[in-house]
């Protein structure tokens, strides 16, 4: 672990939820220290299952990071300060297929203990075991609402991870 990191209990942190994923949004990431990719995100979420802690998150099957969710058993969430918000905008406008986003904005990837992929820019990570995914199926929509997120019928993919390591600057 980066020494500028300290471990964490979940439920020391004190961070909004909802303002932490909504608004600051992450970068989930998988892959190895040879091999990964990330991805800006705004979707998800955390909570306690199957007496767990856990997060959730989604990833649509055409993003380059999909391909290392399901070729690794961990991924990691990073969030940043404000300051990162440009390279978050770089990180979920571009794709890891045709640029090096970590090179492209400057982050600098780290390889935890674990052989996950986290930023020693971040200010919190989340390790995450993968525990279940479930694709998203559209028959199963109560607000047709909800279809306007998908005009191309691209249905996420949700990930369930249990929180193994939470990594916070010191």
């Amino acid at each position: 672990m980066n020494n500028e990191f300290k471990l964490v209990e979940p439920e020391q942190l004190t961070d909004n939820s909802f303002k932490l994923v909504g608004k600051d949004w992450m970068l989930i990431t998988a892959g190895n220290i040879e091999k990964y990719n990330m991805m800006t995100a705004s979707w998800g979420g955390f909570g306690v299952l199957w007496n767990k802690k856990v997060c959730f998150c989604f990833v649509r099957p055409s993003r380059y990071t999909y391909q290392f969710m399901e070729e690794n058993d961990t991924f990691t969430l990073s969030f940043f300060e404000e300051d990162y918000r440009k390279a978050l905008s770089f990180c979920g406008a571009n794709s890891g297929r045709d640029v090096d986003k970590a090179a492209a904005t400057g982050i600098t990837p780290v390889e935890s203990p674990f052989g996950s992929v986290y930023f020693k820019e971040a200010r919190l990570v989340m390790e995450c075991k993968k525990l279940y995914y479930q694709d998203l199926d559209p028959s199963h929509f109560l607000d047709p609402a909800i279809e306007s997120n998908y005009k191309q019928n691209d249905y996420h993919r949700v990930y369930v991870g249990e929180i193994i390591r939470c990594y916070a600057k010191n």
